[in-house]
């Protein structure tokens, strides 16, 4: 080995640490930020010194590397345009195409090249099927997401038959590929193949498990780039994708304890019904009690424990900047003040934390499931906002579509508020029982609205 290889292979044993401490660092909101830029650091200087090698052994001419050149530089132009224009509210669906582009560009590495081994036949093969997959998958999710195709399960007829002859065919594609030097008419029918299976597999999943199915793509994305780095013999690409499939399983895992259903139901489909339609204030199957934003200020002004709990609503209104600020406000009239995030509040795993962390909400006020529950016994004002099936006691019991469901125990405060444009249902499609207990209120508001009435009222408490 020369001098050469041996810096190569040193820096890349650098880079592959960079991805795991970047890693690491995501594992907590105040270290996220760092763990983005040390993963980011390690992956651009892989990039830099595997076009060093190409160039060093001669593998591209100067053609290419200009080719290679300008495709990274429009490509990181692109990711910098989407991550500073992209709002936070569509970050979900912003993701989720990251997510196809991932699983796309890893299968049209095994389209695109020639396998030397039996080992890179069967990587390529691997490749092509997740890649493809994963990318017509997380295009059907990132259309649920953004409204563009309808968040309700979908069934196509005879879906799971197509399903089952869509996965014989690959099977034999592969087959082709490996056993028989089938070459790339079989790797580009392996490829069609996972796309039908791709939409047919996603379409019937509906909104509510949302968060579970971008943590399976993202595993699958990974796998793919695994996959794409035996074939191409890189191994930064392989410890890369390896890391992002890991931990994109250990985070579906998660998000499908968090709600209470098995991996096989959520893959399965039928749950959730998208956004329902808005129900008029009032209405409803139970009463339900009113209160004005200068009554709600009061209340909280007054209180001595204040727990905000934060849902897609509060992401639909763009309310983030509110919410801090009326926090910051209670906080300085001397209520004690946390967050309480539930693990599946919004449309991504995190959505509530990246939200509140662009708005500069206190770190050590973010709270998970686990800390808030036991305090809410103890809290005077439970302030939710656009939340809904994640604070429905109904999941205490049996025989309705959220039972058994991990939830915010919020009724157990002594008082509960509740901002909500309507009395419309959740993605689970049933009435919120917390709604018509006695001890809650509903402001019946735009999130942004009520909360800077709220705001209004609070700063006049307190002076």
């Amino acid at each position: 080995m020369s001098a050469f290889d041996t810096i190569v292979h040193l820096i890349y044993l650098a880079c592959a640490t960079a991805f795991v401490i970047g890693l690491h660092l995501m594992n907590a909101p105040s270290t996220a930020r760092r763990g983005n830029q040390v993963s980011a650091a390690g992956m651009g200087v892989a990039i830099l010194v595997t076009l060093a090698v190409l160039i060093e052994d001669g593998r591209i001419n100067a053609y290419a590397a200009w080719a290679l050149g300008l495709g990274t530089a429009a490509g990181a132009a692109a990711g910098l345009v989407a991550a500073r224009v992209v709002r936070m509210t569509a970050m979900p669906q912003l993701v989720s195409l990251f997510n196809a582009v991932g699983g796309g560009a890893a299968a049209l590495i095994a389209l695109g090249e020639r396998p030397a081994s039996t080992q890179a036949e069967v990587t390529g093969v691997l490749d092509v099927l997740i890649g493809a997959l994963t990318f017509s998958g997380s295009l059907i999710a990132s259309g649920k997401l953004a409204g563009r195709v309808p968040g309700r399960p979908i069934v196509v007829p005879y879906g799971r038959f197509v399903w089952a002859g869509l996965a014989a065919v690959a099977a034999a594609m592969a087959v082709l590929v490996v056993g028989f030097d089938g070459g790339t008419a079989a790797l580009v029918g392996a490829a069609v193949a996972a796309l039908v299976a791709g939409v047919l597999l996603t379409l019937p999943i509906g909104g509510a498990d949302m968060p579970v199915v971008i943590s399976l793509l993202n595993a699958c994305t990974g796998t793919a780039v695994a996959m794409a780095g035996f074939v191409l013999e890189s191994t930064p690409l392989i410890i890369a994708g390896a890391l992002v499939g890991a931990a994109g399983a250990i985070l579906t895992k998660l998000m499908a304890d968090a709600m209470n259903r098995p991996i096989s139901a959520i893959i399965a489909g039928g749950y959730g019904t998208g956004d329902a339609i808005a129900v008029e204030a009032g209405a409803g199957s139970a009463a339900v009690r009113e209160i004005t934003a200068d009554d709600a200020a009061i209340q909280l002004a007054y209180a001595g424990r204040v727990v905000i709990v934060p849902g897609y609503g509060l992401a639909a209104a763009q309310a983030q900047h509110e919410v801090v600020a009326l926090a910051q406000a209670l906080t300085a009239h001397g209520v004690e003040v946390s967050y309480a995030i539930h693990p599946v509040a919004g449309r991504m795993p995190g959505h509530m934390n990246v939200l509140l962390a662009e708005a500069n909400a206190p770190y050590e006020q973010l709270q998970d499931l686990e800390e808030s529950n036991p305090a809410f016994p103890r809290t005077d004002v439970a302030l939710v906002i656009g939340a809904n099936d994640v604070t429905n006691p109904a999941a205490r019991r049996a025989g309705n579509p959220v039972s058994g469901m991990p939830i915010l125990d919020v009724d157990l405060a002594r008082s509960v508020i509740v901002i909500k444009r309507s009395l419309g249902h959740g993605y689970a499609g049933i009435d919120n029982e917390l709604y018509a207990d006695p001890r809650t209120a509903m402001l019946f508001a735009d999130a942004k609205k009520g909360l800077n009435a709220l705001l209004t009222g609070v700063s006049a408490y307190a002076k």
